[in-house]
C-alpha cells in the first residue's frame, strides 16, 4: 500500500483525499519512523491537513504547509520547503493535492523529479455519494483534469465512497460495482476499499484490500 518513498493522493472536492492522506501517513511512520504529509493545496487556503497538526507532531510526522494554512488570507502560495519532497530521498512522503486541475499546479513543479525517481504511487481516492463525481464518466473528467495539469499519472484507485457518520456497510458493498465502472472507465486498478473503523468487522473477508480508516479531527469529510 505504501512501498513508494512518495504516495501522492488526488481526489475532488469531499472525496475525502485529505483523511486518507493523514491515515497513509500514520501508518507509514508506524512501519518505517519516517514519514512526512505535504499538502500542496494551493487553491483552497484553508489547508485541512493542518487540522490535525497536533496529532501529526506527537506522532513525529513533519507537516509541509503554506504559512497562510488555516487563515482567511487567500495567497496560493506554497513554501520552498516542498522541494524537499524531491530532494530528501531519506523521508516517505504523502502528498495531499488540490481537488481539480488548478489545485494540482504545485504537482506539477515537482513532476519531473518524481517521475525520474520513478518510487511513488499515485491513487485517485473515488467517492460516488459526492456531486461531481458520481458515475464513471464524471470521475474520467475529473482524473483527466487533475493529472494533466499535475503531469503524473494515477497508479491505483482507492474506492473512498461513503456518506460520513451516517455510512451503512452496505452503502460500501453497494459501491463494488461503481468502483469496477470507473477501472474499467479509466483503465487504472482499484486498489484498495476505505471504511470507518467500526464497520470493518461488518466487511472483513467480504471486499478485497480492505483498509480500516480513522476519521481524523478538524477533516469535515471522510
Amino acid at each position: 500500500m505504501y512501498s513508494k518513498r512518495i504516495n501522492i493522493i488526488l481526489g475532488h472536492y469531499g472525496s475525502g483525499k485529505t483523511n486518507i492522506a493523514l491515515n497513509f501517513a500514520y501508518l507509514i511512520q508506524e512501519k518505517y519512523g519516517n514519514a512526512a504529509i505535504a499538502d500542496l493545496d494551493i487553491v483552497n487556503p484553508y489547508f485541512r491537513t493542518k487540522d490535525s497538526a497536533d496529532e501529526l507532531e506527537e506522532r513525529g510526522i513533519r507537516l509541509i504547509a503554506s504559512g497562510y494554512a488555516g487563515s482567511n488570507v487567500d495567497a496560493p502560495a506554497m513554501p520552498a520547503e516542498i522541494y524537499s519532497i524531491t530532494d530528501d530521498r531519506n523521508t516517505r512522503f504523502v502528498l495531499d493535492i488540490g481537488g481539480d486541475d488548478r489545485g494540482a499546479y504545485a504537482l506539477g513543479r515537482l513532476s519531473k523529479a518524481i517521475m525520474e525517481e520513478n518510487n511513488y504511487n499515485c491513487f485517485l481516492v473515488v467517492n460516488r455519494f459526492r456531486p461531481l463525481t458520481q458515475t464513471a464518466d464524471e470521475v474520467k473528467e475529473i482524473l483527466d483534469e487533475i493529472t494533466f495539469a499535475g503531469h503524473i499519472p494515477a497508479t491505483g484507485i482507492i474506492n473512498n465512497s461513503n456518506i460520513g457518520h451516517e455510512t451503512t456497510a452496505q452503502d460500501i458493498l453497494d459501491s463494488a460495482d461503481f468502483a469496477k465502472e470507473v477501472e474499467q472507465k479509466t483503465g487504472i486498478e482499484v486498489k484498495y476499499t476505505t471504511v470507518r473503523e467500526d464497520l470493518y468487522g461488518k466487511l472483513a473477508g467480504k471486499i478485497p484490500n480492505l483498509i480500516p480508516m480513522k476519521m481524523q479531527k478538524g477533516v469535515l469529510d471522510f
